[in-house]
């Protein structure tokens, strides 16, 4: 048998806890039923339903707020609110059944209303009519209203004449002389619309993470990266490319999508907004990681001319590894004073590999071993005593020097001139002229070649002639008498 006094044992003076319950909810109702709104006021409110066209708030009091679904479309125009989610309006009109709910006051309420706006922070609705002296003329709930032109967005506005005939929500900033003297800011509602999604965007993303932005403006420092609508971070030209680039415009474009590293992400100097570094060419691997795998040295690559400098050129073999060309090793046949004697920027050309420094990340390219080093082989292609043709390069007291072939000059000493049978002609000679000569000697190692003139070949041949002739006098007169014996038979 049941103890009589169990009926009351969960509750205070015999309550179950059905009546509690309804109590509480009673309590609740009669709270609402005692909160009035009025029309400007800041209401925080749960959606309870969504329809084709409208959206159901549940207000805190006994009727339910009602809100154009358009009104809570994101910049795509795509409705994100699900039942249960909590959004932010203002009371634009209300009667005993319902409350007409919005995101700004607009032409629903009444002009008496932009005084208690301007002292309580609500947004009004109002449309760009014209473009005045440092700003715009704007039209709210029928009064004129101006706002400069620093304050219709948070970025710089290149061209007043795009904001003309938009409708926008704006702060009011000063009310006097009964609304003949009115200034609006949509600047300082977006800033704080932008905190909000700044917030809400962090919570998600976080140092090291690769997200998607669009570029919104290049600088000749680097490029700013729009992450999500109001939300910006900006990308040195440094972290654009691997490669070595001048300005950013030799790899992006405004309006680029582009996959981003985020480097960095501190508090400006704003209140909840944040400095945002950004990388482009972290989103890849670093090319110089797997240069010994791919290159040796002595290998010879294709490459572009990136850059110019007084003491040589850079040449890219791959994206983002760039190697030098000293001046002293463009050309084996000229002496080059000036790198763009050689090659020009842009220019794609042949290189030999010449060293490879991980450590400090160098490479040292040559453009003439590429080509090829015409003294190679000198000694066997120009024999001793040989006989080639050539033209005077130049002429110094000390002799002249002629060009046998690009990159190959030999010296013909003034001894050997004024042995010359036509000493004369050579005098005679001009820079570029030909003229043959007789090749006396080769060292190749040192790059030197001593010339002579040709007609010292046939003097020379004479003098072994006459030499092979010459015998003791007793030699000479049995040679003649043995001579005699022969006619004489």
């Amino acid at each position: 048998m049941t103890d009589p006094i169990d009926d009351n044992a969960n509750g205070n003076n015999g309550e179950s806890k059905e009546e509690k319950s309804f109590a509480e909810l009673f309590e609740s109702y009669d709270t609402k039923m005692s909160h009035e709104l009025n029309q400007g006021d800041k209401v925080e409110g749960e959606i309870i339903s969504i329809g084709d066209k409208s959206v159901y708030i549940d207000t805190g009091t006994k009727s339910d707020g009602v809100v154009a679904k358009a009104e809570l479309l994101d910049e795509k125009g795509e409705f994100l609110y699900k039942i249960g989610d909590k959004v932010n309006l203002y009371v634009v009109s209300l009667s005993e059944s319902e409350i007409i709910l919005s995101k700004a006051l607009s032409g629903a309420g009444k002009a008496s209303m932009l005084d208690d706006a301007s002292r309580n922070g609500t947004p009004v609705e109002g449309k760009v009519t014209g473009v005045i002296k440092g700003g715009f003329s704007v039209d709210i709930m029928g009064k004129r209203a101006f706002c400069p032109v620093s304050q219709i967005d948070v970025k710089y506005v290149e061209n007043q004449e795009e904001y003309l005939g938009q409708t926008h929500h704006f702060l009011i900033t000063r009310f006097e002389e009964g609304g003949r003297n009115i200034v609006v800011s949509r600047r300082d509602l977006l800033n704080e619309e932008i905190k909000e999604k700044s917030k809400e965007y962090f919570k998600k993303v976080e140092e090291g993470d690769v997200v998607q932005g669009t570029i919104t403006k290049l600088m000749s420092y680097g490029a700013f990266i729009e992450l999500i609508p109001g939300v910006e971070g900006m990308a040195h030209i440094s972290e654009l490319s691997w490669s070595r680039i001048e300005k950013p415009e030799e790899v992006l474009q405004p309006g680029d999508v582009v996959n981003v590293k985020v480097l960095k992400i501190e508090p400006s100097n704003q209140s909840g907004t944040f400095k945002i570094s950004l990388s482009m060419k972290q989103t890849s691997s670093n090319p110089w990681d797997s240069m010994e795998s791919s290159f040796n040295t002595g290998d010879q690559v294709s490459g572009k001319v990136v850059r110019l400098t007084s003491f040589g050129a850079f040449v890219e073999i791959v994206p983002g590894v760039d190697g030098l060309v000293h001046i002293s090793e463009m050309s084996h046949t000229k002496r080059v004073l000036k790198p763009d004697d050689v090659v020009l920027v842009g220019e794609n050309v042949q290189v030999v590999i010449k060293s490879i420094d991980m450590d400090s990340k160098r490479i040292s390219l040559s453009i003439k071993d590429a080509l090829g080093d015409p003294w190679t082989g000198a000694s066997a292609k120009y024999e001793i005593n040989s006989i080639v043709e050539g033209h005077l390069e130049k002429r110094e007291k000390f002799g002249l020097f002629i060009t046998l072939e690009p990159g190959v000059t030999g010296l013909m000493p003034s001894s050997n001139i004024s042995k010359a049978a036509n000493a004369s002609d050579f005098e005679k000679l001009k820079p570029g002229s030909s003229v043959q000569v007789m090749i006396q000697e080769v060292d190749e190692e040192r790059r030197r070649i001593t010339l002579t003139s040709s007609d010292q070949k046939e003097s020379d041949n004479w003098k072994q002639f006459a030499n092979s002739k010459k015998t003791t006098p007793l030699g000479t007169m049995e040679s003649l008498f043995l001579e005699a014996m022969k006619k004489k038979k």
